[in-house]
């Protein structure tokens, strides 16, 4: 065979084969891979999406917390949009022809033969005028969708708010497209997935100009939206708008819960804001509005996120630890000389030598200043000790999350032994170097939420269920799912919780709180704290619960700039307590709970000049 006869059976032998790629290639593309045939699907098929209302909130009495309102998306085909008069439909809407103009042409960049919203969130008293007219503008075409609406302008911070998606979002999950809201923060976050409920689709054909031709494939691909899921609640919203009442004006932290469940009847952030402000077309405006306010701080949510000292309650703590480690028995007795005490200072002189039920009742610094260097000195060297003492403090739930509903919670800080051997090296500190601990100072740091979390613990006589606000999630079939919550014991005697309580009792019977706390159909044990504040006046501080037996509530109150914990957070624990209880307010208490509400605490002037 020649040269020219081999060439030739190359080049047959590399056509054919170049032939057979070919023949492949259009076999997978046109046979096997279904992608471009789903391309050519989309082209000819309209996606209308029927969005489910969302999941209803209600309070443990049954009340709603959080509803639905109907709203509209006004959506726009570019392909299909004839000339129209455009000043007299961004009239009806109520928006600016620039925004409106920019919106057109963020539709048309997106797809000229796809829906795309135009206005969203448009209020029913906006979309009756607009229904009647909207035959005049062809390509435009109105989606209906629900808002949150808020019965009352409280618990802002505990059910947060929703939102629109962005891009990041929508990457890592395909649920969502572009325009579609989802839960941003507080319970809505939280349980996103329960609330949202599942997205019905119609599919529709249409021709080349984008016209409806009917169902595509007689209606059997089209889904039903399926209701969210409703949330059952432990919190009584009667009792948190009370609490924000009270609260006008001041600067601090409310958290009460029923120490039997766990159930967090409310949680107050206080300043607050509406929570109505961040629901429809001005819910941008209004977050950048209350995002900006950098001295009230509206969207934070101080009673978990805030770090203060605990004060004079953490003392209660000490208490416990001491007497269960044998470090103190309930009838040893340490001398106080009032403000003249060394190392730690009195605030107030009182009876001494005094024993662990007057050192509660009195909330003697000299009495828990002896009775943590008892602790400290219980084992062989100091390391040692605070270790131990540090897991007992961390098993009450203080350095750690508590509620797995609230992700932006802070843990607080309880010091470790390494920083104490980093600031002093090992070996070179002691129960004088971190004597602040004694009385709840120094370098602890604990929320709200943990303080309260001590007081139901204590109420309980030895154990705590995790905080929560959900206690049951209701489906569309009104089948209720109970949530089931971690219960947690700690390692102290049942008798040294009776011997506290018993000076947690003291505190309301024979003090001045019997004028503003104390109540005459049950028994309620507390205990103040005034907290060092190193940038202004000191904050006041209370923990309490009530009844004594069987308890129903467990409760703390921080107020900012407040000073002494008798003088502010007390008194409004007090009422609280009595609201929850009795459902009213004694006319005896009349007169304290309008001083509370009329208190304007944010001056800090005004406040060190009341003090």
């Amino acid at each position: 065979m020649d040269t020219f006869s081999k060439r030739k059976l190359i080049i047959a032998g590399i056509m054919l084969g170049i032939g057979a790629i070919f023949i492949l290639r259009l076999f997978s593309i046109q046979i096997t891979n279904k992608t471009y045939k789903q391309f050519a699907t989309r082209n000819v098929l309209r996606y209308i999406t029927t969005f489910p209302a969302r999941g209803l909130i209600y309070d443990r009495k049954g009340e709603l917390m959080v509803y639905n309102k109907a709203a509209y998306d006004l959506m726009i085909i570019p392909r299909e949009v004839k000339s129209f008069d455009t000043t007299e439909l961004c009239n009806i809407v109520q928006l600016d022809r620039v925004e409106f103009r920019d919106a057109i042409h963020k539709a048309k960049q997106y797809s000229r033969y796809k829906p795309s919203i135009v206005v969203g969130q448009i209020s029913p008293d906006i979309y009756a005028p607009l229904q009647e007219k909207l035959y005049k503008y062809p390509g435009f075409f109105v989606q209906s969708r629900t808002l949150r609406e808020y019965p009352s302008k409280s618990a802002a911070q505990v059910l947060g708010y929703v939102g629109e998606v962005n891009q990041r979002i929508i990457d890592n999950d395909h649920y969502y497209l572009s325009g579609d809201y989802i839960g941003v923060s507080g319970i809505e976050k939280a349980y996103e997935k329960e609330l949202r409920g599942i997205k019905g689709i119609t599919k529709s054909m249409v021709d080349v100009h984008n016209r409806v031709k009917g169902k595509y494939n007689e209606g059997k691909e089209d889904s039903t939206a399926i209701l969210g899921q409703n949330l059952q609640t432990g919190m009584d919203a009667g009792l948190q708008a009370y609490a924000e009442l009270l609260m006008t004006n001041k600067r601090g932290a409310i958290v009460a819960i029923e120490p039997a469940t766990g159930e967090i009847i409310l949680m107050v952030s206080a300043p607050s804001y509406d929570p109505n402000l961040l629901v429809g077309r001005q819910r941008s405006t209004n977050y950048s509005i209350l995002d900006r306010d950098s001295v009230a701080k509206p969207m934070w949510n101080r009673a978990v996120n805030a770090l203060y000292p605990p004060g004079s309650t953490f003392k209660l703590a000490n208490a416990l630890i001491a007497l269960e480690e044998r470090a103190i028995s309930p009838f040893d007795r340490f001398s106080c000389s009032g403000k003249g005490t060394k190392p730690i200072s009195c605030t107030h002189s009182h009876v001494s030598p005094l024993a662990i039920r007057e050192g509660i009742r009195e909330s003697c610094n000299s009495f828990f200043w002896n009775t943590f260097r008892e602790i400290m000195s219980h084992k062989s060297n100091t390391a040692e000790s605070y270790q131990v003492w540090r897991d007992y403090i961390t098993s009450f739930g203080f350095g750690t999350k508590l509620n797995p509903e609230l992700s932006s919670e802070n843990k607080g800080s309880i010091p470790e032994v390494s920083l104490y051997d980093k600031w002093y090296t090992p070996n070179h500190w002691n129960s004088m170097t971190i004597r602040s601990l004694a009385i709840g100072q120094g370098e602890i740091e604990a929320t709200p939420l943990q303080m309260v979390n001590l007081c139901a613990m204590i109420a309980n006589r030895g154990y705590y269920i995790a905080p929560h606000i959900v206690r049951a999630v209701q489906d569309a079939n009104r089948n209720v799912r109970k949530l089931e919550y971690e219960k947690k014991v700690v390692n102290i005697s049942p008798e040294h919780f009776n011997t506290v309580i018993g000076g947690m009792e003291a505190v309301i019977a024979e003090t001045r709180l019997q004028y503003t706390v104390k109540q005459d159909s049950f028994i309620v044990c507390g205990k103040t704290g005034t907290v060092q504040n190193p940038h202004g006046a000191d904050h006041s501080a209370f923990v309490g619960f009530a009844p004594k037996d069987n308890p129903k509530i467990a409760i703390v109150v921080f107020v900012e700039n407040a000073g002494f914990g008798a003088t502010y957070a007390a008194p409004i624990a007090g009422l609280l307590m009595e609201k929850y209880m009795n459902d009213s307010i004694a006319p005896k208490h009349k007169e304290t709970e309008q001083k509370l509400i009329e208190t304007d605490l944010l001056n800090v002037a005004e406040v060190k000049k009341k003090l």
